[in-house]
Protein backbone atom coordinates (compact mmCIF):
# COMPACT_ATOMS: atom_id res chain seq x y z
CA UNK A 1 0.00 0.00 0.00
CA UNK A 2 1.23 3.49 -0.89
CA UNK A 3 2.32 5.81 1.94
CA UNK A 4 -0.15 8.64 2.50
CA UNK A 5 0.95 12.27 2.38
CA UNK A 6 0.53 14.43 5.47
CA UNK A 7 -2.45 16.13 3.81
CA UNK A 8 -4.11 12.75 3.11
CA UNK A 9 -3.52 11.71 6.72
CA UNK A 10 -5.08 14.94 8.01
CA UNK A 11 -8.15 14.43 5.80
CA UNK A 12 -8.49 10.86 7.07
CA UNK A 13 -8.15 12.00 10.70
CA UNK A 14 -10.66 14.84 10.23
CA UNK A 15 -13.15 12.40 8.72
CA UNK A 16 -12.62 9.99 11.63
CA UNK A 17 -13.48 12.54 14.35
CA UNK A 18 -17.13 12.03 15.31
CA UNK A 19 -19.53 14.95 15.65
CA UNK A 20 -22.08 14.54 18.46
CA UNK A 21 -24.89 17.12 18.26
CA UNK A 22 -26.34 18.60 21.45
CA UNK A 23 -23.71 17.12 23.77
CA UNK A 24 -23.16 17.80 26.63
CA UNK A 25 -25.95 20.40 26.31
CA UNK A 26 -28.31 21.47 23.51
CA UNK A 27 -26.63 23.64 20.89
CA UNK A 28 -23.12 22.20 21.34
CA UNK A 29 -21.53 20.18 18.53
CA UNK A 30 -19.16 17.93 20.48
CA UNK A 31 -16.03 16.80 18.62
CA UNK A 32 -15.37 13.24 19.78
CA UNK A 33 -11.74 12.19 19.24
CA UNK A 34 -12.18 8.66 20.61
CA UNK A 35 -12.69 7.09 17.14
CA UNK A 36 -9.10 8.17 16.38
CA UNK A 37 -7.89 5.68 18.99
CA UNK A 38 -10.04 2.77 17.80
CA UNK A 39 -7.85 1.27 15.07
CA UNK A 40 -4.14 0.74 14.68
CA UNK A 41 -4.25 2.67 11.39
CA UNK A 42 -5.86 5.80 12.81
CA UNK A 43 -3.84 5.74 16.05
CA UNK A 44 -0.57 5.32 14.15
CA UNK A 45 -1.50 8.09 11.73
CA UNK A 46 -2.50 10.41 14.57
CA UNK A 47 0.77 9.78 16.41
CA UNK A 48 2.86 10.36 13.28
CA UNK A 49 1.14 13.62 12.37
CA UNK A 50 1.08 14.94 15.95
CA UNK A 51 4.83 14.44 16.23
CA UNK A 52 5.93 15.46 12.72
CA UNK A 53 7.24 18.87 13.69
CA UNK A 54 8.64 17.85 17.10
CA UNK A 55 10.98 14.99 16.21
CA UNK A 56 13.99 17.30 15.92
CA UNK A 57 13.16 19.62 18.85
CA UNK A 58 14.88 17.62 21.60
CA UNK A 59 11.67 17.03 23.58
CA UNK A 60 12.52 15.44 26.94
CA UNK A 61 9.04 15.43 28.54
CA UNK A 62 5.47 15.23 27.30
CA UNK A 63 3.02 16.81 29.73
CA UNK A 64 -0.55 15.53 29.37
CA UNK A 65 -3.62 17.19 30.84
CA UNK A 66 -6.23 15.04 32.58
CA UNK A 67 -7.92 13.17 31.09
CA UNK A 68 -7.67 13.01 27.30
CA UNK A 69 -4.07 14.24 27.38
CA UNK A 70 -3.32 10.95 29.15
CA UNK A 71 -4.23 8.95 26.04
CA UNK A 72 -1.82 10.37 23.46
CA UNK A 73 0.73 11.78 25.91
CA UNK A 74 2.41 8.48 26.88
CA UNK A 75 2.27 7.23 23.28
CA UNK A 76 3.98 10.40 22.06
CA UNK A 77 6.54 10.19 24.89
CA UNK A 78 7.49 6.62 23.95
CA UNK A 79 7.75 7.55 20.29
CA UNK A 80 10.09 10.48 21.08
CA UNK A 81 12.10 8.65 23.76
CA UNK A 82 10.85 11.15 26.35
CA UNK A 83 9.20 10.92 29.75
CA UNK A 84 5.54 11.58 30.52
CA UNK A 85 4.25 13.94 33.21
CA UNK A 86 0.55 14.16 34.18
CA UNK A 87 -1.29 17.34 35.08
CA UNK A 88 -4.26 16.40 37.26
CA UNK A 89 -7.19 17.77 39.15
CA UNK A 90 -6.59 18.56 42.85
CA UNK A 91 -6.16 15.66 45.24
CA UNK A 92 -4.97 13.13 42.63
CA UNK A 93 -1.19 13.57 42.88
CA UNK A 94 0.41 12.21 46.08
CA UNK A 95 3.61 14.30 46.37
CA UNK A 96 4.18 18.07 46.66
CA UNK A 97 2.50 20.00 43.85
CA UNK A 98 2.28 23.34 42.14
CA UNK A 99 -1.32 24.42 41.60
CA UNK A 100 -2.92 26.80 39.11
CA UNK A 101 -6.50 28.09 39.10
CA UNK A 102 -8.36 28.93 35.91
CA UNK A 103 -11.83 30.08 34.91
CA UNK A 104 -14.41 27.78 33.41
CA UNK A 105 -17.89 28.56 32.14
CA UNK A 106 -19.39 28.06 35.61
CA UNK A 107 -16.64 29.15 37.99
CA UNK A 108 -13.06 28.38 38.95
CA UNK A 109 -11.23 25.09 38.59
CA UNK A 110 -7.67 24.04 39.48
CA UNK A 111 -4.99 21.74 38.14
CA UNK A 112 -1.77 20.46 39.68
CA UNK A 113 1.64 19.08 38.73
CA UNK A 114 4.26 17.38 40.90
CA UNK A 115 6.96 19.87 41.90
CA UNK A 116 9.75 17.41 41.06
CA UNK A 117 8.45 16.31 37.66
CA UNK A 118 10.34 18.81 35.47
CA UNK A 119 13.73 20.54 35.55
CA UNK A 120 15.40 23.52 33.91
CA UNK A 121 17.00 21.16 31.35
CA UNK A 122 13.66 19.88 30.05
CA UNK A 123 12.21 20.70 26.65
CA UNK A 124 8.48 20.18 27.14
CA UNK A 125 5.57 19.47 24.82
CA UNK A 126 2.22 20.03 26.56
CA UNK A 127 -0.57 18.04 24.91
CA UNK A 128 -4.34 18.03 25.15
CA UNK A 129 -7.06 16.90 22.78
CA UNK A 130 -8.88 20.20 22.16
CA UNK A 131 -8.23 23.94 22.18
CA UNK A 132 -11.42 25.90 22.79
CA UNK A 133 -11.23 29.01 24.99
CA UNK A 134 -7.72 28.04 26.12
CA UNK A 135 -8.21 28.36 29.89
CA UNK A 136 -7.11 24.86 30.83
CA UNK A 137 -4.05 24.91 28.59
CA UNK A 138 -3.06 28.37 29.81
CA UNK A 139 -3.16 27.06 33.39
CA UNK A 140 -1.03 24.06 32.31
CA UNK A 141 1.40 26.38 30.51
CA UNK A 142 1.68 28.54 33.65
CA UNK A 143 2.40 25.46 35.79
CA UNK A 144 5.15 24.28 33.47
CA UNK A 145 6.58 27.81 33.17
CA UNK A 146 6.89 27.99 36.99
CA UNK A 147 9.37 25.13 36.73
CA UNK A 148 11.81 27.14 34.58
CA UNK A 149 12.08 24.58 31.80
CA UNK A 150 14.29 25.27 28.79
CA UNK A 151 11.48 25.44 26.18
CA UNK A 152 7.70 24.85 26.00
CA UNK A 153 5.72 23.68 22.98
CA UNK A 154 1.95 23.17 22.95
CA UNK A 155 -0.12 20.90 20.73
CA UNK A 156 -3.69 19.73 20.29
CA UNK A 157 -5.56 17.34 18.06
CA UNK A 158 -8.42 19.83 17.47
CA UNK A 159 -8.82 23.59 17.60
CA UNK A 160 -12.15 25.44 17.59
CA UNK A 161 -10.95 28.52 15.70
CA UNK A 162 -13.79 30.95 16.53
CA UNK A 163 -13.13 30.65 20.25
CA UNK A 164 -9.61 32.04 19.63
CA UNK A 165 -7.92 30.23 22.52
CA UNK A 166 -4.50 30.91 20.94
CA UNK A 167 -4.70 34.57 21.89
CA UNK A 168 -3.97 33.67 25.53
CA UNK A 169 -0.44 32.44 24.83
CA UNK A 170 2.69 34.56 24.37
CA UNK A 171 3.61 35.03 20.70
CA UNK A 172 6.91 33.16 21.16
CA UNK A 173 5.12 29.95 22.22
CA UNK A 174 4.65 27.44 19.40
CA UNK A 175 0.96 26.39 19.54
CA UNK A 176 -0.07 23.74 17.02
CA UNK A 177 -3.37 21.96 16.29
CA UNK A 178 -3.81 19.27 13.65
CA UNK A 179 -7.44 19.87 12.76
CA UNK A 180 -9.40 23.08 13.02
CA UNK A 181 -13.17 23.28 13.06
CA UNK A 182 -15.71 26.05 12.85
CA UNK A 183 -18.37 25.94 15.53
Amino acid sequence: MEEKTKEQKLIFLRNTVRNIPDFPIPGIQFKDVTPLFKTKESLTMLTEVLLDEYRDKGITKIVGIESRGFIMGPIMALELGAGFVPIRKPGKLPAEVFEEAYEKEYGLDKIQIHKDSLSENDVVLIHDDLLATGGTMLAAYNLVKKMNVKKIYINFIIELKELDGRKLFPKDVDVNALIDYSI
